[in-house]
């Protein structure tokens, strides 16, 4: 006989985790929960859950603070902070005290805490974080804070210093603080990037500056990490690794590299909310802009919550161990307007137009443009950085966007002791090259067509790449690739395919994103999006689906004529590189419309 096997109930949370950083709910290290269920915002659960976690972090002697309860549209994020050397006992508790206050009973399993018998969960919580506890690591971070010294701190390793002026340790292997020569450690030139949409293009600008100012700099971002620069290679720039490392694990390891003299950190949403910040301290952090993307997740439901989430990096210039470094804003975004000056005490501003610039911004750290001209100014004199038409990132002044990046970077790297001259003469360069910027608006023209290829991913990037392509589009064609990660909500993709929509495309070639599936069936999102376009008018005949990125492209190029143009946002770092390959070989080989494409590979 089969005796039928019951699935265990799913546990009343969606999400518990780690915060190895300063991060949205609060400066230092913690943990966080994101509730789910009937009984997700019911205030009785919630008080619950607030005494039985104080009950625990009290037993353990933690240091007092008042616990984070953030009811939000469709759950709760419950956050404390804790030691930094006991943050998987902290998950434990968070997930306890929860479950607990709900009465699951099913979560309890030997080795973990009782949700029935609070003593036998006390005790079990006392022997976790006595297993846990590692003073010879807390002894070190304190005598860093007391020495003005930067610290890194993982499960693996423990580092004191940054890059050149840094020392790293194996977490079994720890020095005592008399042992640590402090006087050669220190800190580095480092950079925090968030925001939007142009975090990586202006993540490359900064490092760029670095570099042609002498420092060996190291930058990570959505494509991989990278170092390169100073005095015998400063036109090289190595790739590190390949993938997203716009989290505090990239950066970790940069800044633990002992070749390094400079850092840009990209610092993208996913890690302000999973994990929080790497570096307690830096000299500036940007936020390029916000704009509606990523609802749903972690509790942010709206741009006010994103632009919060955002600000996060503000503590690494504003908090306790930050040494007083700059926040960097875009003055045209009014969230930025109305959010940033509370997040740090010293803003510097930049804008398009310096007519968007605050009235009272005339005395502080400013770039932005005045009759075609990118005019920086450090709050004592103005500086000329050149004509906007001449810089090649802008595309002859087209590209809006790719401006206000030119003037955060500029005002970044300014604020980080780069001399003007290097800074304009970077500016007149970068973006030249294919190579400068790789998958950011970048242009081909070759056998009559034009082609754009792009990371636009929401409908505010969406909308400026295609404005670029709509003024290139005289008599001609426009053919657009179009898909979504599937952790973005069917409303949010709708809105993606109404842009589109908006700008007549010929072609809409709809695709997944390679490796961006998140949960959801192939193709599944490339219906929702196909759908869209149907009610908004669009031909069946005009909308071929091919899901593969690359297959994508080939579609359109396949498709294109003289005078069109083709718009390629593509996503993933294989398609990108297989994309600009076959672009490349085009145009040397002198393909013409109408003729076979290569075959793949």
């Amino acid at each position: 006989m089969q005796v039928s096997k019951t699935e265990a109930p799913e546990p009343p949370f969606e999400d518990s985790r780690r915060l190895t950083g300063s991060n949205f709910y609060f400066a230092g290290c913690g943990a966080a929960l994101e509730t789910m269920g009937p009984q997700a915002r019911d205030p009785v659960a919630l008080a619950a859950w607030w005494m039985r976690a104080n009950a625990a972090r009290e037993a353990l002697g933690w240091a007092s603070a008042e616990p984070v309860v953030r009811v939000h549209r469709t759950a709760t994020s419950l956050a404390f902070t804790a030691p930094a050397d006991q943050l998987y006992t902290a998950t434990e508790i968070n997930e306890w005290a929860w479950c607990a206050s709900v009465a699951f009973h099913d979560f309890h399993a030997p080795g973990h805490p009782s949700t029935q018998d609070t003593a036998s969960a006390l005790h079990t919580l006392q022997r976790f974080a006595t297993a846990e506890r590692r003073p010879d690591a807390i002894a070190l971070l304190d005598a860093a804070l007391a020495h003005g010294v930067p610290a890194l701190h993982d499960d693996d390793a423990l580092s004191l210093g940054l890059g050149t002026r840094g020392r790293t340790w194996p977490i079994d292997a720890l020095p005592s603080p008399s042992d640590v020569p402090w006087a050669m450690l220190g800190t580095i030139p480092t950079a925090l990037v968030t925001g939007s949409n142009g975090k990586t293009t202006t993540v490359r600008l900064i490092a760029a500056m670095l570099r042609a100012h002498g420092l060996r700099t190291a930058h990570s971002c959505t494509d991989g990490l990278f170092v390169g620069g100073g005095a015998s290679d400063a036109a090289d720039v190595e790739r590190l690794e390949s993938g997203d490392y716009s989290g505090p694990t990239g950066a970790r390891q940069l800044l633990r590299r002992p070749d390094v003299e400079a850092a840009v950190l990209e610092t993208a949403r996913g890690g302000l909310l999973r994990r929080g910040l790497a570096l307690a301290d830096a000299d500036v952090a940007v936020v390029t802009n916000i704009s509606a993307d990523h609802f749903g997740e972690y509790g942010v439901h709206s741009v006010e919550d994103l632009a919060a989430v955002k600000l996060t990096v503000a503590r690494a210039v504003a908090g306790e161990r930050a040494s007083g470094g700059w926040l960097v804003l875009n003055a045209e975004d009014p969230l930025l307007r109305e959010q940033g000056p509370q997040a740090a005490p010293r803003i510097a501003w930049f804008a398009v137009d310096d007519q968007a610039l605050p009235a009272d911004a005339m005395a502080l750290p400013r770039c932005a443009t005045r009759n075609g001209r990118l005019l920086l100014d450090d709050g004592v004199e103005t500086l000329d950085l050149g004509a906007i038409v001449e810089m090649p990132l802008t595309l002859g002044g087209r590209a809006r966007h790719n401006i206000a990046n030119i003037a955060a970077a500029a005002l970044a790297a300014m604020l980080m002791g780069i001399h003007v001259a290097t800074i304009r003469t970077v500016l007149a360069e970068f973006g030249r090259s294919h190579a400068d910027n790789p998958g950011r608006l970048q242009h081909w023209a070759f056998a009559g067509i034009e082609v754009f290829l792009d990371y636009a991913h929401n409908p505010d990037g969406m909308a400026a790449l295609l404005d670029i392509a709509q003024a290139r589009r005289g008599n001609g064609r426009m053919a657009l690739l179009l898909g979504q990660a599937g952790n973005r909500e069917d409303d949010q993709i709708r809105e993606l395919a109404a842009v589109a929509a908006r700008f007549a495309p010929d072609l809409v070639v709809v695709k997944d994103i390679d490796g961006y599936l998140r949960g959801r069936e192939a193709g599944e999102v490339a219906q929702v999006i196909r759908e869209a376009l149907l009610r908004h008018g669009m031909p069946e005949s005009a909308l071929p689906v091919r899901l593969r990125e690359a297959d994508a492209a080939r579609e359109a190029l396949a498709w294109a004529k003289p005078g069109d143009v083709l718009v390629l946002p593509v996503h993933s770092l294989d398609a990108k590189t297989e994309v600009t390959c076959l672009l490349e070989a085009l145009q040397a080989s002198g393909w013409q419309p109408g003729q076979a494409l290569p075959a793949p590979g």
